[in-house]
């Protein structure tokens, strides 16, 4: 019998068990250097991997120390030049059969993150298929960048515009995306003709390096390196380094402040992808039904460890009920369970124990403060990191669970009564990567998503992104765009150059 957690009449259930076996796919577990994995075991401290699903461990990895990033921007500093020198056929080509690469390895690289994270399957294809086209985007844009006309724009002197690349940039990823994460910020970076050296999350390293391990050979040694390890330690150094030109995140708030102090001092320059507390504004003219349909994906997608997830909805106190129970019916047909469990899993496990304990922590101090949860509101029982997906309503103004980012499948109903009251409390957060607007009438819908301070509103949908057009966020979510050609202008520094050609 499935395990399950009741609230009120409305269940969530789990589905039985299966084990992922990803002995045979596991990449090596050492810095990956200069263009190999090192040689020899440091003996040093060593992080374990943890199956989230089963809380068993599948492999540990070193946490690399302030000596070993140094190696690594050493290569990273002797190969830029060289790597910047190529023509950006010469670079496409190459983004292009890493992008081969991966999609010949897709199968193998979704089982791993699979395991190392927990998520169903649909969502780990789902990643693999966006590594493959943001390499190819980028292997495209690259060779049809633009800029301000050469021209005169000073008597007798003829100005031209150059793009350069900016050097050895570093890189840190969250462990909620390890491989598109990697992807969104590797892609440009390359593209643009930098060198890199990245620092994945030390809970999800295991795709990272088998990323390594599948196209290292495409590359020249130093222009793609690898340091897994601690946060404290890898990704501070990897900030101050005075031989790093940039660093980039995409992680936690606290963790964007660090790294921008951090920087401070060598005044390199920062790309900040931060969290979100994405508001949900449906007005009573919305099609209802539609909205549910589409926020039972949006709002729990990668079991809502997702910093644009739907999570915080303010619907028109006249058609709130309605809409609640249209939503609640939608999240009651999840199936939960681990990715062995069968394709039609759609709820993993949340990442590691520390973050299940948060998790569960924010509803218990919901349900005290009196906030009922519909559906969910509890974990599941058994092994593993579970959480039932989960509906609150009667929550207040300015209540905790609606204004922090809890990152789990955890979605908060609140109810307006007017326009300009929906749009103030939307932007009554600290965050504002993401939002979206929900009604029939399209003068609202322009109105209200110019009202909105967030760097994506979408309207009568959510979470729907594309390797064209920009993601990146305002406020507390940080600075900096990826994907897009907007992100290779990020990665990219401007020359001006000024002939007098006066005679």
């Amino acid at each position: 019998m499935p395990n399950t957690t009741l609230t009120g009449h409305v269940a969530v259930s789990r589905a039985p068990g299966g084990s992922l076996n990803v002995r045979d796919d596991l990449p090596p577990t050492q810095h990956y250097i200069a263009g190999a994995f090192d040689a020899v075991d440091n003996f040093g401290a060593r992080t374990d991997i943890v199956d989230p699903s089963t809380e068993q461990v599948i492999a540990a990895v070193p946490q690399g120390t302030a000596a070993d990033v140094d190696r690594a921007v050493a290569v990273a500093v002797a190969a830029k030049n060289d790597w910047a020198r190529l023509v950006p056929k010469e670079r496409s080509l190459l983004l292009h059969r890493i992008a081969d690469r991966i999609e010949q390895n897709a199968e193998v690289l979704a089982r791993l993150e699979s395991a190392n994270t927990g998520k169903p399957f649909e969502i780990s294809n789902d990643d693999v298929a966006g590594t493959v086209d943001t390499f190819r985007f980028m292997a495209g844009a690259l060779r049809a960048t633009t800029s301000m006309a050469a021209g005169d724009y000073a008597e007798n002197h003829l100005s031209v515009i150059l793009r350069e690349p900016i050097g050895v940039v570093g890189v840190v990823t969250p462990w909620n995306y390890p491989l598109l994460m990697a992807a969104w910020k590797i892609a440009p970076i390359l593209a643009a003709g930098n060198t890199v050296v990245i620092k994945p999350s030390e809970q999800t390293p295991l795709t990272t390096l088998k990323f390594a391990e599948l196209v290292g050979d495409l590359l020249p040694a130093g222009v793609f390196n690898v340091v897994s390890g601690l946060g404290p330690t890898v990704g501070a150094r990897l900030t101050e380094h005075p031989d790093v030109d940039m660093i980039a995140l995409t992680g936690s708030v606290g963790s964007g402040k660090a790294v921008a102090r951090g920087a401070a001092d060598t005044l390199k320059r920062v790309h900040l992808e931060l969290g979100g507390k994405a508001p949900v504004v449906i007005f009573a003219d919305a099609d209802l039904d539609d909205a549910a349909v589409s926020l039972r994906a949006a709002s729990y997608w990668n079991s809502g460890q997702e910093c644009g997830a739907a999570c915080r909805i303010l619907v028109h106190e006249s058609v709130a009920e309605e809409f609640t129970r249209k939503l609640v019916e939608q999240v009651s047909t999840f199936v939960v369970g681990e990715p062995g469990a069968g394709d039609n899993v759609e709820i993993g496990p949340l990442v590691s124990k520390a973050h299940f304990e948060r998790v569960t922590a924010y509803l218990e101090r919901a349900a005290q403060q009196g906030i009922t949860a519909a559906i969910g509101g509890a974990a599941l029982d058994g092994p593993g990191y579970f959480v039932a997906p989960t509906v609150l309503v009667n929550v207040p103004d300015g209540a905790e669970c609606a204004r922090e980012e809890i990152f789990g499948p955890v979605v908060t109903v609140e109810t307006f009564t007017d326009e300009d009251e929906a749009i103030r409390r939307a932007n009554d957060v600290p965050f504002g990567l993401s939002a979206s607007v929900w009604t029939e009438n399209a003068r609202r819908s322009h109105e209200v998503a110019a009202r909105i301070d967030a760097g994506t509103v979408w309207v009568n949908s959510h979470l729907v992104l594309a390797n064209e057009v920009p993601w990146g966020g305002f406020k507390g979510s940080g600075y900096g765009r990826d994907l897009s050609i907007y992100a290779l202008d990020d990665y990219s520094r401007t020359k001006h150059v000024m002939h007098n050609h006066g005679r």
